[in-house]
């Protein structure tokens, strides 16, 4: 006979613990299952780690240019690099082992550690245990996908969990994917003191984004030593001795690249594939991503998708958001969707990207009437008195309601700054009440306001 629950959560990512202890607390009888590690991506190979080595990297950057603000230092700079993977164990550990500790220390909670397989709409196997309930939560999130390379047999390669192991510096490594992810490794590496060359198919970086966001972006990983390899077409690796090939075919510059380790960092796919949806009737798309509302239910009553398994979001935060609108739903009465929230997120390069709502080319191609501003970071007095100069700061305004539409700032600190405009995006203030804000002096934000009063026609 199976166990019965009246809620059973699949999967301890950003949006599973928090709601599993949520219900559990409100008196429902529940189960949470992890096959793996607790924390999912973001705890185990994705923010935490990677934001670890980001900090890392930063100390060996800051440390080589201290002479530029007046402070010596003797000797070269050199790395250790079991110290760093050390640090960053130590970081991941504590918050892993948070997760877990927190799950099993709560009442009217069981944790099933193992892989669980739906046998039909009220049921999930555990290895040999069944267990059914009226409810399921899947927060199975997802993994970096594998393109079909010719030669990628004949390679070992790294992905963003396999990079988590590395404790030694690649002499050269060699990102396949010019996107987010690949990015932020490229530059943590050449920091930490690798040749890095990024290999991107496209004709340019990180292409949801605007142009000249991309092309600035190009230009702060050149300047720090990293080559960029564009619309590098028929992607091919072999191995040479102990040198990795990787044949790009680029318009210009040599055909082949030699280094001597690869990062695939090409996108990612939701781990639905092993779940039996099938089993269930649950229905998936295209890309096997699990088909969900605007309140994240799936098309069997009882059933939800949340975190990047549902393909309505591929960040922790949405996954965090994920949880808050079922449980707002479930449990408080208040009926919140995925449609209420505004498109947000960063790209941790240094100095990184804060987005929120539409790129410049999408307000474009909506045809609305809109205002425009830009500010060089050569002209935000934060940035000047650090140094760090590079980058800009982008907002579009609907010209008729006033609303702000969006925002593109690359620039020092601007993952934060980027906050005080989606806040006022949230609470659909018109873009006059953050321009007439005082805000304080000498910060990056202050210039907000002030570019908000310097808005012209998006011609």
């Amino acid at each position: 006979m199976p166990t019965t629950y009246d809620a059973i959560v699949i999967g301890t990512g950003q949006a599973g613990p928090s709601l599993a202890v949520r219900l559990a607390n409100a008196g429902m009888k529940t189960a949470v299952i992890e096959r793996k590690r607790f924390g999912g991506t973001c705890v185990n190979n994705g923010c935490i780690p990677t934001k670890t080595l980001i900090a890392s990297a930063r100390a060996a950057h800051v440390v080589r240019h201290a002479t530029e603000y007046g402070v010596n230092i003797g000797g070269s700079i050199t790395m250790d690099m079991r110290k760093v993977k050390e640090r960053k164990d130590a970081v991941v550990q504590r918050s892993n082992e948070g997760v877990e500790q927190w799950l099993k220390g709560t009442e009217n909670l069981t944790v099933y550690e193992g892989h669980a397989r739906f046998d039909n709409t009220r049921q999930v196997r555990v290895g040999a245990e069944s267990l059914e309930a009226g409810k399921f939560f899947i927060n199975v999130g997802g993994r970096a996908s594998t393109p079909p390379l010719p030669g990628l047999e004949q390679v070992k390669y790294l992905n963003n969990s396999s990079m988590m192991d590395v404790d030694f510096l690649p002499e050269h490594l060699i990102v396949v994917g010019g996107s987010y992810v690949g990015l932020e490794f490229a530059q943590m590496y050449r920091r930490f003191g690798s040749k890095v060359t990024v290999v991107e198919m496209g004709r340019r970086l990180i292409q949801r984004e605007d142009e000249d966001v991309s092309d600035a972006v190009k230009t702060i990983l050149e300047n720090e030593g990293i080559a960029i390899r564009l619309e590098a077409e028929c992607i091919a690796l072999e191995k040479r001795g102990d040198k990795v090939a990787v044949n790009v075919d680029c318009g210009s510059g040599d055909k082949t690249v030699f280094g001597s380790h690869v990062l695939l960092a090409v996108g990612r796919i939701p781990n639905t594939s092993d779940l039996g949806l099938e089993n269930a009737g649950i229905k998936v798309d295209q890309r096997g991503y699990i088909v969900v509302d605007d309140q994240l239910r799936t098309n069997v009553d009882g059933i939800y998708a949340l975190g990047d398994c549902n393909g309505r979001g591929a960040f922790t935060h949405t996954a965090y958001n994920d949880y808050e609108i079922v449980a707002a739903n479930l449990l408080d009465g208040d009926q919140r969707r995925v449609s209420d929230r505004i498109t947000a997120y960063a790209l941790y390069i240094d100095p990184p990207l804060g987005r929120a709502g539409m790129t410049e080319a999408e307000v474009r191609k909506s045809g609305r009437k809109a205002l425009i501003t830009k500010r060089p970071m050569t002209r935000v007095g934060r940035a000047f008195e650090k140094g760090e100069t590079q980058g800009f700061m982008k907002i579009v305004v609907d010209a008729e309601t006033k609303a702000i539409l969006g925002a593109s700032l690359l620039g020092i600190e601007c993952d934060e700054v980027i906050h005080s405009i989606l806040d006022v995006m949230y609470a659909k203030a018109p873009y006059t009440v953050i321009q007439r804000a005082m805000h304080i002096h000498p910060t990056v934000t202050e210039l907000i306001p002030t570019m908000l009063g310097e808005l012209k026609p998006l011609e």
